[in-house]
């Protein structure tokens, strides 16, 4: 009897320290896996940094491009790239906000919801070059919005759209059940339970679907290429009718299409820097929203 309890003991023992190894190869896994991502993503920044920081300065930022677009600063094209996002945003938040709201709220379980989340998450993962040939088709030539700033705004809308959605349902959805209990308990109508109490817990997630969505959004090139941006414009857009000039379609521009590639090579660089500065700005300004509203949401 002892003998057998013995065995038994050493089998669990011999169990246990299979599942330590293994846990502790897998656990070793993830760290090297993760290091190495980390590795490659400041290897790429690096040297970006490092080919473009010489030629950043007050010029290049505030001034136009000259000569060929071989001299002179990229200033019409970052105002370009912040208008296109900015009212690309001011399209798409609202309507995907509202969309999540109904999806996640007012629909019912059944054959056709589940339709409508398929097709949601299947526009998710269309390439964006289909979006803008769309974009092209619908709001420059049967619209007549021509080569534009609002037909870039409004195809880029469209097509992170269900990105928006997607996230918004998704923490609407993470609000405890009891909260919504609490409130409707209370005597609050439906759309006050929302509005007071359903919204502010989950605009924390909504507010980082939304401004990852915007720094997805200003990297770009495909989308506008087809509907808004232009190889060059002497100034900044002065209406929602006119071409602008975008950061990423520069970079491409200046890197396949331009006449002195090799001169340009510096501003590539340069103008990939300050790409990159942007979507790390957008970043960091949604990891502070983010904290703030989780802030107010506790006190």
């Amino acid at each position: 009897m002892a003998e057998n309890t013995a065995n038994q003991k050493n089998t669990e023992l011999l169990k246990k320290h299979k599942f330590d190894l293994k846990q502790g190869f897998f656990l070793s896994l993830i760290r090297v896996m993760g290091f190495m991502g980390a590795l490659i993503l400041f290897i790429i920044l690096f040297f970006v940094a490092y080919q473009g920081i010489n030629i950043l300065s007050w010029e290049f930022i505030t001034q136009p491009p000259v000569d060929a677009m071989t001299k002179g600063g990229i200033f019409p094209v970052i105002i370009g790239t912040v208008l296109l996002t900015l009212f690309c945003m001011v399209v798409v938040i609202p309507v995907g906000v509202t969309t999540a709201i109904f999806l996640s709220e007012y629909s019912k379980p059944g054959l056709l919801l589940k339709i409508v989340m398929m097709s949601i998450y299947t526009l998710a993962g269309v390439p964006s070059v289909v979006f803008g040939l769309f974009g092209l088709a619908v709001f420059v030539v049967a619209f007549n919005f021509g080569m534009s700033l609002l037909a870039g705004s409004l195809t880029l809308a469209i097509m992170v759209l269900p990105y928006i959605i997607s996230t918004s349902e998704e923490s609407l959805k993470s609000v405890p059940y009891s909260f919504k209990e609490a409130s409707l308990a209370c005597g609050a109508t439906k759309w006050q339970t929302i509005r007071k109490v359903i919204l502010p817990t989950a605009m924390p997630g909504i507010l980082t679907g939304a401004i990852l969505g915007t720094a997805k959004v200003a990297g770009e090139t495909a989308p506008i290429m087809f509907t808004a941006a232009a190889f060059f414009t002497p100034g900044v857009p002065r209406s929602l009718l006119e071409p602008i000039m975008a950061l990423p379609y520069h970079i491409y521009v200046l890197a396949t299409a331009g006449t002195h590639i090799e001169e340009t090579r510096p501003i590539q660089y340069g103008t990939a820097l300050i790409l990159i500065m942007l979507v790390l700005g957008m970043n960091f300004l949604g990891i502070i929203l983010r904290s703030r509203q989780r802030k107010k949401r506790t006190w």
